[in-house]
């Protein structure tokens, strides 16, 4: 009987699914989203920031100043005096650039005027060469703020949300986008913000416990070199050198850090917290901080030190004393100062000359404005203005035109922010939080400090210095409102649900007055619907 061969014919093979290589793509970006989260908020802030910078072909208010100080810095290495027809000279064509040797009078350090100068290498001076520093800076805080925020929180959404309601606030937009110290000065404060987290993080992982589970003494361990605190204090010191409100910041920040050393010490079990701070780690801190920061703000004058032109620069002359006037508000006695250069007499007299302008500025200016009304946006600046006929430069409107520059931030963030304030304060002082701790203390420092000086001259623009907090003051609320770890699913996209309702109403007030930020052409009609208020008018 012949047996009956069977054969199995294989089936053929699956495709393969797509969906394990889809997989693996999530994967791969979640596992970088700490980066690539950061990096698309600061790539859509660069892109509003950069689009059309070369417009308006003029100079938006105080860019009269900056960009000249700053071309000149580039070719003598101090500020030097230009005539009355400077504006019309630069901006005409042929351009002619009319710069004398002869010194000028400035109020404010050289440092924040050398970073502009770097634009004006580049690229000319021409606004968008003068702009262009400023937007780098506004786009880089934007990346800086992401950062900062995940590694506050603990969470990349709550960074990214933090940067992108930064990238859509108008008056950190309109500071990006005109070349002003402000918007400097904000990108050093921020990182030297930064740069004391990453401190507090390597500080506290060498108290922790070792291999063996042992924890060093919290009252006598030393920690040794801290890198990040000395970059604190260059960044810090950087701000001084752009505007001298750096001052309290600096101050502000140095308690920050060694109250944060004293908790750090009783985490690691030290029976005297405070006191053993301020043994081993006081000293250390006020060097990293103060000394880094002295060190670069006279460096930021080497130009005025290498030259013989810079206002003052002889001052001192065959003079002994160092001034029979008043200094920094205090009459002096004629003293024998001899032994002190004359480049560093006339330095210190060039800064007294300083101190007496900018505290003592009281001629009045149309957008001055109170600090009590900043937080709410009460008097935002007009930085250009221009009223058209119907036929010019597009205007097709029959009530005719207005093309200007609003320095105002975006009413909706800037009125949650009033919120999240006293949602910090309440977390700091019932819940110890020390990162509400954290964001209070940058606002004191940037901005209390202006309620000394009411009746000077000062303006709401100020504060894009404060808008990074307010960012994470709102984000820390807005991650509060998603609920706790471990909440219920409906709660959790209740809370969703009404923190992406806050944050597209910001975007979307943002993209409502966005023709006030960028000088765009359009109709008296629209204008006039965007003014809320009297006061912004």
């Amino acid at each position: 009987m012949t047996q009956a061969v069977v054969t199995h014919t294989p089936a053929p093979a699956a495709p393969v699914s797509p969906e394990p290589a889809r997989r693996g793509l999530v994967s791969w970006a979640v596992a970088r989203s700490g980066w690539l989260g950061p990096i698309a908020v600061a790539l859509f802030a660069g892109l509003l920031r950069f689009w059309r910078l070369g417009y308006p072909n003029a100079f938006v208010f105080d860019e009269t100043y900056y960009p000249k100080d700053a071309w000149s810095l580039l070719r003598q290495g101090y500020e030097g005096v230009w005539p009355d027809s400077a504006n019309a000279d630069i901006l005409g064509v042929p351009q002619r650039i009319p710069l004398t040797p002869a010194p000028e009078f400035i109020a404010h350090p050289p440092l924040g005027k050398w970073v502009i100068a770097l634009g004006e290498q580049l690229f000319g001076l021409h606004p968008f060469g003068w702009r262009f520093m400023t937007a780098l800076l506004g786009t880089l805080t934007v990346l800086m703020l992401a950062r900062i925020g995940r590694r506050l929180f603990g969470s990349t959404l709550i960074g990214c949300t933090a940067a992108l309601l930064m990238s859509v606030d108008g008056l950190q937009f309109v500071m990006s986008r005109v070349s002003l110290l402000d918007g400097v000065q904000m990108a050093f404060v921020l990182g030297a913000f930064g740069c004391l987290l990453v401190d507090r993080d390597h500080a506290r992982a060498r108290l922790a416990p070792g291999a063996d589970g042992g924890r060093p003494d919290g009252d006598r361990a030393k920690l040794g070199l801290r890198p990040w605190r000395i970059a604190a204090g260059v960044l810090l010191g950087a701000a001084c050198a752009t505007k001298w409100n750096g001052l309290t910041i600096l101050a502000a920040f140095g308690l920050l850090t060694v109250l944060w050393d004293a908790s750090r010490r009783r985490w690691a079990g030290a029976r005297h917290p405070y006191r053993s701070m301020l043994r081993r780690d006081a000293g250390p801190a006020l060097l990293a901080t103060v000394g880094s920061a002295a060190v670069v703000y006279l460096a930021s004058w080497s130009g005025w030190f290498a030259t013989d032109g810079g206002y003052n620069r002889h001052w001192a002359g065959g003079r002994a004393g160092l001034s029979t006037e008043k200094l920094f508000g205090v009459s002096l006695p004629q003293v024998d100062m001899t032994w002190v250069p004359a480049a560093l007499r006339g330095w210190w007299h060039y800064h007294s000359q300083m101190w007496d302008f900018n505290t003592g500025l009281s001629t009045p200016h149309t957008y001055q404005s109170n600090p009590w009304s900043w937080l709410v946006q009460g008097r935002p600046v007009s930085m250009y203005w221009e009223q058209l006929p119907q036929g010019q430069k597009g205007c097709t409107a029959a009530g005719g035109c207005a093309s200007q520059i609003l320095g105002l931030g975006t009413p909706v963030l800037w009125w949650a922010a009033c919120f999240a304030l006293v949602y910090l304060l309440w977390r700091w002082f019932f819940r110890r939080d020390w990162r509400s701790g954290a964001v209070l203390c940058a606002v004191a420092g940037i901005y209390l400090p202006w309620f000394r000086y009411q009746e000077r001259t000062i303006f709401s623009f100020y504060m894009v210095v404060l808008v990074p907090f307010l960012c994470l003051a709102v984000a820390e609320m807005l991650g509060a409102m998603l609920g706790p770890p471990g909440c219920s699913p409906e709660r959790r996209r209740i809370g969703a649900a009404g923190a992406g309702v806050i944050v597209l109403a910001v975007m979307a007030c943002f993209a409502y007055f966005y023709p006030l930020y960028t000088a765009e052409v359009f109709p008296m009609t629209d204008w006039q619907d965007r003014m809320w208020f009297t006061s912004w008018i």
